[in-house]
């Protein structure tokens, strides 16, 4: 991916070794911070006992102020810089092409713990976005974690990770996100499911319509770089992961769509650049 020459964005926020607040037990108070952890869990489709296995009984503490370090990750805090505003600048043109006008998300760097209007994150559940405040969150190590764990490497494979949670804002914009949790709240779980699958296969779309406006506009691709892109989308199907991870495939338990729904629907994106293309919610899965 050409990025280096790319405009960084000014809607990052770098909350990296900050930590938690002091005195603020993820498992203290009411039970609150551990209720939205596993709240969290299912949203992310994140073994609930697994994040339990990394909570530390005591409260971590923010690090002594000081004068910013060179960090080993500091190259990847440019990179999403300039992915996040490659993102601003195309639905920006699109949102202008139906009529509307683009309100820009805040990217916030963190790691291992993250305070959120959505909640307490960790990095364990990979990046997210919460609608209450419009923000991404990401932990540049699941950067680590995409290449070795999923084997999903490259720069395009990261950029369609931050273009994919965009895609969540856009939903949030439109108005898609509160629709399906209002009606989330009123289904059985597999029918919840499958719209939160439907919800996460729109935002695959989003990112291949980005995408294809981003090669369109400034001709940031390489070779290789959509196959990047499809083979993170595949590396995170719920199918794979839960073969991988559980030893079986449950798809009622489904919350992002198989390796093959996600490949397709980002594929149907960037093919052509529309985002009425990406009504994921008619038809049939």
């Amino acid at each position: 991916m050409r990025w280096r020459t790319g405009r960084r964005s000014d809607n990052v926020e770098d909350r990296r070794g900050m930590g938690l607040p002091r005195g603020l037990a993820i498992g203290g108070g009411s039970g609150c911070g551990l209720l939205v952890l596993f709240l969290l869990a299912v949203v992310f489709g994140v073994d609930p006992r697994q994040l339990l296995e990394t909570v530390p009984s005591s409260s971590v503490e923010s690090p002594p102020m000081g004068a910013p370090s060179q960090r080993p990750d500091d190259e990847l805090a440019q990179f999403v810089s300039v992915v996040l505003a490659d993102t601003e600048d195309s639905w920006h043109e699109i949102f202008a092409d139906m009529g509307g006008t683009y309100r820009e998300p805040t990217l916030v760097l963190f790691s291992d713990y993250v305070e959120s209007a959505c909640g307490l994150g960790q990095a364990a559940m990979g990046p997210f976005y919460c609608p209450a405040d419009q923000r991404v969150y990401i932990d540049l190590s699941f950067y680590h974690e995409l290449h070795h764990r999923f084997r999903a490497p490259g720069d395009f494979a990261q950029a369609y990770v931050i273009a994919h949670e965009v895609g969540h804002h856009v939903q949030n914009l439109l108005g898609v996100t509160g629709k399906v949790e209002a009606l989330r709240r009123r289904l059985s779980p597999p029918q919840a499911n499958d719209l939160s699958v439907r919800l996460e296969l729109q935002a695959d779309c989003y990112a291949g319509v980005w995408a294809y406006h981003a090669q369109r506009m400034r001709d940031i691709l390489e070779p290789g770089d959509i196959e990047e892109a499809l083979a993170a989308a595949a590396a995170v199907g719920d199918d794979r992961i839960q073969q991988q991870t559980q030893g079986r495939v449950l798809p009622d338990s489904f919350t992002h769509g198989t390796s093959a729904q996600r490949v397709a629907w980002f594929r149907r994106g960037f093919t052509t650049g529309d985002p009425d293309a990406c009504d994921t919610f008619s038809g049939s899965r």
